[in-house]
């Protein structure tokens, strides 16, 4: 079975869209079955919330609840996932990544892919455009949330 990691990713920009319309960093992610079937989505909600913990990869996962085994899931996120999110795959060895867009930040791609995990960068363009104009609006809270 062909997986369509495009139409996975509509339900993490959405995800990053939502988080925007609530003032927050327009960043999505949601967890997937290896068989395609979604089982949590979330987006970032550090500024939501004070939280500096939620990430959008961490707010899916949770969403997703226990499963049995991580190794066949696929993480699909907006942008590349930072060190703490891709602690987070290693750790729960998520076998597949998909990230929308590594322009704006590239994350922890190549450590990902150098400790096995298959990771397939879409370049999106809607992805690379939504992070890219909200960096420039608010620098501030860019250079907070990458801890710089």
């Amino acid at each position: 079975m062909e997986l369509d990691y495009q139409a996975m990713l509509e339900v993490a920009i959405a995800e990053a869209r939502v988080g925007l319309a609530e003032g927050g960093i327009p960043i999505g992610a949601a967890l997937f079955s290896g068989s395609g079937e979604l089982l949590g989505r979330g987006h970032n909600r550090r500024v939501q919330e004070g939280d500096p913990s939620i990430h959008g990869e961490t707010d899916a996962f949770r969403k997703a609840g226990r499963q049995r085994s991580y190794r066949d899931t696929i993480m699909v996120t907006t942008l590349a996932p930072c060190w703490y999110c891709s602690g987070l795959v290693r750790q729960f060895k998520i076998g597949t990544v998909v990230v929308g867009e590594s322009v704006n930040f590239g994350g922890g791609i190549e450590w990902l892919r150098d400790h096995g995990v298959e990771v397939v960068d879409l370049a999106s363009s809607e992805c690379i455009e939504m992070l890219g104009i909200f960096i420039e609006a608010h620098p501030e809270i860019w250079n907070e949330d990458i801890g710089e």
